[in-house]
């Protein structure tokens, strides 16, 4: 049986808002049934922290920190919270609410897109699965983060190795699309991460950092063999097509395209009254 065809666009080291411009694009182009769904995979230039569409930014983000790293600050239009983007594959699924593989609850379809990030991680010799809530204890935390930085604490179906979160997605649903985009870690400078936030105090902080350790990795922490960004694009592109059963064509953007994304970034996701609303 012919598999169904999808876009695959690798669009590189882009800036932070050209990228959640092309996220959102790609998102109405698929709305609009110009484009069939999307797989897209990138970087970022400069290395990034994006915050969730709802994180109040003057009390959890420590600016100050943003700045002295020299790092590009946006805001996502999904949910979740901080993410350093820096050592990492980004990765978007932009797919219909209406294809007939997309169950109808966020839930169930955080499972079948992360599916294709399971078979990504296996193509890497590495032995991941979905955390799934079990205790009321644990979903009750899941609703109530104590924590602004993203990856401390595995939500329903995010992917774990060896019990730690290897990889953190957002969803959101938009003129009948769903948008999902995540960060599969390769390294991770944890101590950079965490001065990029605020606390109440020190102790507040080394207590969260010390249970951080515990809770995230990074992908070559837990390989055998050292793995490149360029191993992980290799990888994640076949798992994704194992993964969700399709096939991947490159997709070129037209100029007119591209001038609408760089239109996108620089009137909404590179202005201040995106990024510092709340």
């Amino acid at each position: 049986m012919q598999k169904e065809k999808w876009c695959f666009i690798d669009t590189g080291n882009q800036d932070p808002a050209f990228n959640m411009a092309m996220d959102e694009a790609l998102l109405y182009w698929h709305s609009e049934k110009l484009i069939p769904p999307v797989i897209r995979f990138y970087g970022w230039n400069p290395a990034t922290l994006s915050v969730g569409y709802f994180q109040h930014v003057e009390k959890e983000i420590n600016m100050e920190a943003v700045e002295r790293y020299g790092l590009g600050f946006v805001r996502r239009p999904t949910g979740g919270r901080g993410v350093l983007h820096d050592q990492e594959l980004t990765y978007s699924v932009i797919v219909s609410e209406e294809h007939p593989e997309m169950p109808a609850t966020v839930t169930e379809a955080y499972r079948v897109i992360s599916e294709g990030i399971l078979e990504g991680f296996k193509e890497l010799g590495l032995d991941a699965y979905f955390a799934i809530p079990r205790t009321e204890k644990e979903k009750e935390s899941l609703k109530n983060p104590r924590s602004s930085v993203c990856f401390d604490a595995p939500s329903w179906y995010e992917l774990v190795v060896e019990g730690r979160k290897v990889a953190g997605s957002a969803q959101t649903r938009q003129k009948g699309v769903i948008l999902q985009h995540g960060s599969i870690l390769i390294d991770l400078d944890e101590d950079k991460l965490f001065d990029l936030f605020l606390y109440p105090n020190d102790r507040v902080r080394e207590r969260m950092q010390r249970s951080f350790k515990n809770k995230a990795v990074a992908i070559n922490e837990i390989s055998d063999r050292t793995c490149t960004i360029d191993d992980a694009r290799v990888a994640f592109k076949r798992g994704f097509e194992k993964g969700l059963n399709i096939e991947l064509v490159p997709y070129e953007l037209t100029d007119e395209e591209l001038a609408f994304v760089h239109h996108l970034a620089k009137t909404k996701y590179a202005t201040d009254d995106w990024n510092y609303k709340r």
